[in-house]
C-alpha cells in the first residue's frame, strides 16, 4: 500500500460511527497496528441532480430490481425494490402475521408444522403450541440455473430454530419449511450454481453432542458442527457432514464441484477466551462427488434418519479439506469470474482470496492447503462481506470502520505476486457499522455493477428519534461509475440482515392465483368428500362436533352472511374469493375469536377453531374490496349445546 494512504484511522467524527476508545483499541489488540491499515474514506454524498434522477422512480413507474430482505428477528422477507427502495411486500415465514393469518390458518399451519421432527412437535404440545412463535431469518437466496437466478425459490434460514424455509416467487409465499435434524442454529445459507438448485446448503452454526438426546452435556470436545445438503425441490435432508470448529457462512461455485465455508473456533471451546486461544481458524472445503461416493461407498453413520459423512480434520475420507485462515473469518463470496472466493477476515483487516480450480489438486494431494491462496490484501478494520460488479472490482463492507472498500480482483492477485499495484480504488463512509453489503445481481455471472446496499446495523442520528429503539440504517450506492457515491438511506425495522438484489426479469409472478394450486390442495380434499364445489357452495357440514362452514366472497359480499354453530363445536371455516379481478384481495376476521386471515384473488383459505364463545360473533372482510366494504359482514351464532 501507498504511503500516502496510510493516513491513519481519524477519518472522521469517531462520535458519529459510534466507535468508542475503548472498541478502537480492541480493535488495534486484534489486528495489528490500526495506524497502518486505513485509507481516507471519501466523503460522497448525494447531492447533484443527476444521481438523484437515477433513484427516482416517478409515481406509475416501476423499478428496475427485486430486493429480497432477510427480516432477520422479525422472521420475515421483506420485497423492496431498487432504485427507490421502496418496501413493496412483507412475506411472512417463521413468523406470526396478523395481517394475513400467517401462523394461524390451516394452509400456513401445515407449512409451518409437517417439517418439524418428532421430539420438536413433541416438546411445542407439551407447551400448547403447533409451532415455533419466532424466527431468525438471516439470508434469503434466489434459486439458480447455470449460474443465474431462475425465477423459481427464494431459500432463508431461521438460525434461532435451526430451520430452512422456501418460497415460491410465482406466489411470493412460503410453501415449505424443514427443521434441519442432527444441526444447531442454522446459519449460512447458499445454493447450488451449477447446473442447478440443487442442493441447498446450509451451516449448522453451533456445535451440540449428535444426537442431542441429553447425553455427552458434559464434555464439549465430543460436540460437533454439522454441515446440511438439502435438496431444492424436495426439501429433504440429503446429507449431512461433521466438521471441526463452529460453521459461519458458505457459498459455491459456479461448477457444482465444491463448497467452502468459513469457521471459527478452531480450539472447540466455549467462552471467547477459549475461542481466541489459536493463532487461525480455517475454511472448510467440502467436495460434493467425493460426499457422494463415500455414501454411495457405505461410509456414513445415520442419526435421526440422516445419513451423516465424517469430515472432520481426523476424517481420512477425504471428503473435506481445512484451509488455515487469519483468526474468526465471516464472509465467504464466490466472484462471478467463476474462479475465485473471497474470504473476509473480521478480526483480521484483510480479505483472503483463494483460487476454485486449485481445489482439484488439493483433493488429490498434489498441493498444501496454502497453495489454494492466491490473494491476501488488507482492506480495513472488520472486513465482514463483499460484494462485485461484474467489472472485476469488488466491495468489502468494514464494520468497525464503517466504511464499503472497493478493491480490484485483478490487482489483488498481482499484488500478492509481489508487482508494486494499489489495489484499493476507494472507501466510502457509510452510517453506521455496516454488516452486509451486496449489489445488483452480485451472486451471479451476470453481475452488473449498477447499485450497492450498506445494510448497516445501527441508524443513530439519521433519522427522527423514535426513541431508545433506532431502525436499522439501508443505504443504496451508486458503483455504476468509477466512484462510489452514497444516494439514499432507508430506515427499516429490526433487522434486515442481508439481502439479495435480483433483474426484475429474472422474476415472473402470477398475479391471481390458480384454482389448482397445491396450496390450498387440503381444502379441495375436504370440499370433494362433503360434495362441496367451493367456488360456488355456501353451506354448513356438520360431522358430529365437527363443522366445517364453506363460503364464497365476492365484492361486497360473503356466500354465507349466518351459520350457526354449538358451543364446544370445532369449527372450520373455508372462504374462497371468486373475484377474478387483480389485487382485489378479501379477508376474513371474526370478532372476538382472535381470527384474521387473508384471501387473495382465486385463492381459498381456511381456519380451524373452537367455538367456545357462546353469543353473536360478527365477520368482516378486513381487506379494503369496494365501496360497500363496511357492509361486507356476516355473524356466527354460537349457542349452548342441546339449545
Amino acid at each position: 500500500m501507498s504511503k500516502e494512504n496510510r493516513d491513519g484511522l481519524s477519518r472522521r467524527d469517531l462520535l458519529g460511527t459510534g466507535l468508542t476508545a475503548a472498541t478502537i483499541a480492541g480493535a488495534g489488540g486484534l489486528a495489528g497496528s490500526v495506524s497502518t491499515l486505513a485509507l481516507s474514506g471519501s466523503p460522497a454524498k448525494a447531492g447533484e441532480d443527476e444521481e438523484q434522477a437515477k433513484i427516482t422512480v416517478l409515481p406509475g413507474q416501476l423499478d428496475e430490481y427485486y430486493g429480497f430482505w432477510s427480516g432477520g428477528h422479525s422472521g420475515e422477507v421483506r420485497i423492496l425494490g431498487l432504485p427507490s427502495m421502496r418496501e413493496i411486500m412483507r412475506i411472512p415465514v417463521f413468523n406470526r402475521d396478523s395481517a394475513t393469518g400467517w401462523g394461524l390458518t390451516n394452509e400456513s399451519l401445515k407449512v409451518l408444522t409437517e417439517g418439524l421432527t418428532p421430539a420438536t412437535k413433541a416438546y411445542l404440545a407439551s407447551i400448547g403450541r403447533k409451532t415455533f412463535e419466532n424466527g431468525d431469518l438471516h439470508h434469503a437466496r434466489p434459486s439458480y440455473t447455470d449460474g443465474t437466478y431462475d425465477g423459481r425459490y427464494l431459500f432463508v434460514n431461521d438460525k434461532a430454530n435451526t430451520r430452512v424455509g422456501r418460497i415460491r416467487l410465482d406466489v411470493m409465499k412460503c410453501d415449505k419449511i424443514v427443521e434441519i435434524p442432527n444441526a444447531h442454529s442454522i446459519h449460512g445459507l447458499r445454493l447450488q450454481r451449477y447446473p442447478r438448485t440443487g442442493y441447498v446448503f446450509c451451516n449448522g452454526e453451533n456445535r451440540v453432542p449428535i444426537p442431542n438426546n441429553g447425553k455427552l452435556l458434559d464434555d464439549a470436545k465430543k460436540w460437533n458442527s454439522v454441515f446440511t445438503a438439502l435438496d431444492g425441490d424436495s426439501m429433504a435432508v440429503v446429507w449431512q457432514v461433521v466438521v471441526s470448529g463452529n460453521l459461519d457462512n458458505n457459498d459455491a461455485d459456479y461448477k457444482g464441484k465444491y463448497v467452502a465455508a468459513t469457521s471459527y473456533n478452531a480450539e472447540e471451546g466455549l467462552t471467547v477466551a477459549d475461542m481466541m486461544a489459536a493463532e487461525k481458524d480455517h475454511v472448510v472445503v467440502f467436495n460434493i462427488a467425493a460426499i457422494e461416493q463415500a455414501i454411495k461407498d457405505g461410509n456414513y453413520d445415520e442419526v435421526n434418519g440422516v445419513k451423516i459423512v465424517d469430515g472432520r480434520k481426523t476424517s481420512k475420507l477425504n471428503v473435506t479439506r481445512y484451509i488455515p485462515i487469519a483468526k474468526s473469518p465471516h464472509g465467504c463470496n464466490a466472484a462471478p469470474d467463476g474462479k475465485h472466493l473471497v474470504i473476509a477476515g473480521k478480526l483480521s483487516p484483510t480479505v483472503t482470496i483463494i483460487e476454485w480450480d486449485k481445489l482439484d489438486d488439493l483433493f488429490a494431494g498434489k498441493i498444501k492447503e496454502d497453495d489454494t491462496i492466491v490473494g491476501n490484501l488488507e482492506v480495513g478494520l472488520g472486513p465482514l462481506h463483499t460484494a462485485f460488479d461484474g467489472r472485476g472490482n469488488c466491495y468489502t463492507s468494514l464494520f468497525l470502520d464503517s466504511q464499503v472498500v472497493k478493491w480490484n480482483l485483478d490487482e489483488a492477485l498481482r499484488a500478492y505476486q509481489g508487482e508494486k499495484v494499489n489495489p484499493i480504488k476507494q472507501k466510502i463512509d457509510v452510517h453506521y457499522q455496516i454488516g452486509h453489503v451486496n449489489a445488483t445481481q452480485s451472486e451471479t455471472k451476470e453481475a452488473d455493477g449498477k447499485w450497492a446496499v450498506a445494510l448497516c446495523k445501527f441508524s443513530k442520528d439519521r433519522f427522527l428519534n423514535v426513541g431508545p429503539l433506532k431502525p436499522e440504517n439501508e443505504q443504496l450506492i451508486d458503483i455504476s461509475g468509477d466512484k462510489m457515491v452514497l444516494v439514499h438511506d432507508s430506515p427499516s425495522f429490526a433487522e434486515p440482515h442481508d439481502a439479495t438484489m435480483v433483474h426484475a426479469s429474472k422474476i415472473r409472478p402470477v398475479e391471481i392465483w390458480k384454482r389448482d394450486d397445491p396450496m390450498f390442495a387440503d381444502a379441495r380434499e375436504w370440499a370433494k368428500k362433503d360434495g362441496i364445489i367451493l367456488e360456488s357452495d355456501n353451506k354448513v357440514i356438520r360431522d358430529g362436533d365437527q363443522v366445517r362452514v364453506y363460503m364464497t366472497s365476492m365484492a361486497p359480499v360473503f356466500g354465507l352472511t349466518q351459520f350457526k354453530v354449538n358451543k364446544g363445536d370445532e369449527v372450520t371455516v373455508f372462504v374462497t374469493n371468486i373475484d377474478n379481478i387483480v389485487d382485489l384481495t378479501h379477508g376474513f376476521t371474526l370478532v372476538n375469536y382472535g381470527i384474521g386471515m387473508e384471501v387473495a384473488p382465486q385463492a381459498t383459505a381456511s381456519v380451524t377453531f373452537k367455538a367456545d364463545s357462546p353469543g353473536v360473533h360478527y365477520y368482516y372482510c378486513q381487506w379494503f374490496c369496494h365501496a360497500l366494504h363496511m357492509e361486507m359482514q356476516g355473524q356466527m351464532l354460537v349457542q349452548e349445546a342441546g339449545a
